[in-house]
């Protein structure tokens, strides 16, 4: 029997075509889909945590509404929320970054445990906040804050499994650290680098990351545009502000954390705050080098700094040693009493004149020959000339003339009783002296008034 032929239909190789047409065409719409969901997997992650600690009046929600772009309202009490909005150029995302404030008061260290948790706490990044503008607080505060955040992750109980993962983290973090010049400022993620894995791993120092608390830290100075008033009012040299560097980077050594010097005043690296934070919790790309030669605007980001980088700050001291006690070298100065001087307004010229005249109303008036001794008579406002021809009169000494006050002699009256005495006794003195005209008048007087006495007694 003959083999049956079969025909082919017309149309048939064409529909095979299709059905390879429609299978790729499914194949791109499957790897569209897979790279949409690819990236929404790979979106911003959500519930990352800023811790901010510090003293009272250290700038902290200034600073941290500076950065969220807002203006700064009144500082809270408790535990204070902001956010950051944080957004990737790459896959046109956006996030919110939480940012958590504990007040200053130890009091409130408590309220810790609602910001972190063990779930939460591989997504946290710790500020600690210095204030600049009271370097002599520095240290105290630092260590003070890093022993609140120390005991809180303790308390924690976190499985000893995922704590020693935290800790190698930032082990790794700090050992690989490169400088940035070869980074890619076009793209905000980081770009691996082909030899990463190849890359020799230094051991740490003795002092690095002996405090290891399985989070990135970032001390952060604020007000360092109070280094310029520290140094007119208060006289910090440069060797002052080489020892305070010298302590904070030997202390930030211990938990691994990166150094900045800020300004909300001068807007003094505040974007770069902001950058080495996402790059930090998002592993966003991050190109700045680390900047020590501004004292007002030093930058160490964490792997950077040993101690025998810290050791070229040693060699500009002279007048006190690298291990010398913090609080011995810098000092709180004196508190300057402010005294107000009472001012002094000078009196109006008739009040002035009115005083004296009291003063000199109040002074004992000596009557002036003519006037009684008795309450009820009434001195003369006029001295008597002497001296004339054909009058007898009796001339007296000035000091003949001095008679006690009369304590009810009125103001005005004793006042004219001076003045009369005033005349009186240079009249005197004019008339008694030898040689003056009139004065054999005047003795004759006093010889004819003598007889006329003795005349009375016989």
């Amino acid at each position: 029997m003959a083999p049956v032929l079969e025909k082919q239909l017309p149309g048939a190789a064409g529909l095979g075509d299709n059905n390879k047409e429609d299978e790729e065409g499914q194949t791109l719409w499957s790897s569209i889909l897979s790279e949409v969901s690819t990236r929404s997997s790979s979106k911003l992650p959500s519930g990352k945590n800023i811790l901010v600690f510090g003293e009272d009046g250290s700038g902290k929600t200034t600073l941290m509404a500076k950065l969220q772009g807002a203006e700064p309202n009144k500082k809270g009490r408790g535990l204070e929320y902001l956010y950051l909005n944080v957004h990737d150029e790459d896959r046109d995302d956006l996030t919110r970054c939480n940012v958590w404030i504990l007040d200053g008061d130890l009091y409130h260290k408590g309220l810790l445990k609602f910001a972190v948790t063990p779930q939460s706490l591989p997504d946290c990044l710790a500020v600690l906040v210095a204030d600049m503008s009271r370097p002599w607080t520095i240290m105290e505060s630092m260590q003070k804050w890093a022993s609140v955040l120390r005991d809180h992750v303790d308390k924690l109980k976190v499985p000893p499994e995922d704590m020693r993962e935290l800790e190698q983290r930032m082990v790794k973090a700090f050992q690989e650290y490169a400088e940035p010049e070869d980074a890619n400022p076009a793209s905000p993620r980081r770009a691996p680098t082909s030899g990463e894995d190849e890359a020799v791993v230094l051991p740490l120092g003795d002092n690095t990351l002996t405090h290891n608390l399985g989070i990135p830290v970032l001390i952060v100075c604020t007000k360092c545009d109070a280094i310029s008033v520290l140094e007119k009012e208060h006289d910090f040299r440069d060797e002052h502000f080489d020892f305070i560097q010298s302590c904070i980077r030997r202390f930030s050594l211990q938990y691994g954390a990166g150094l900045i010097y800020t300004s909300v005043k001068e807007e003094k690296n505040l974007d770069l705050l902001y950058k080495y934070i996402v790059h930090k919790l998002y592993d966003f790309q991050f190109v700045t080098p680390a900047l020590v030669v501004e004292k007002d605007a030093v930058f160490i980001p964490s792997g950077w700094d040993n101690e025998k980088k810290i050791g070229i700050l040693h060699e500009n001291l002279t007048t006190v040693g690298p291990d010398n006690p913090f609080e011995d070298f810098i000092t709180k100065p004196p508190v300057r009493k402010l005294v107000h001087d009472k001012e002094i307004n000078a009196e109006d010229e008739q009040v002035f004149l009115m005083k004296q005249q009291s003063l000199l109303a109040k002074q004992p008036a000596t009557p002036t020959r003519g006037a009684t001794e008795s309450p009820g008579r009434t001195m003369s406002s006029s001295p008597r000339p002497a001296g004339r021809a054909g009058q007898p009169s009796v001339t007296s000494s000035p000091m003949a003339s001095v008679k006690k006050p009369d304590p009810n002699m009125k103001a005005g009256a004793a006042n004219e009783g001076v003045l009369a005495n005033f005349f009186n006794s240079l009249l005197s003195k004019k008339t008694g002296s030898p040689g003056s005209p009139g004065s054999g008048a005047v003795g004759a007087g006093v010889q004819g008034s003598a007889k006329k006495t003795e005349a009375g007694f016989d």
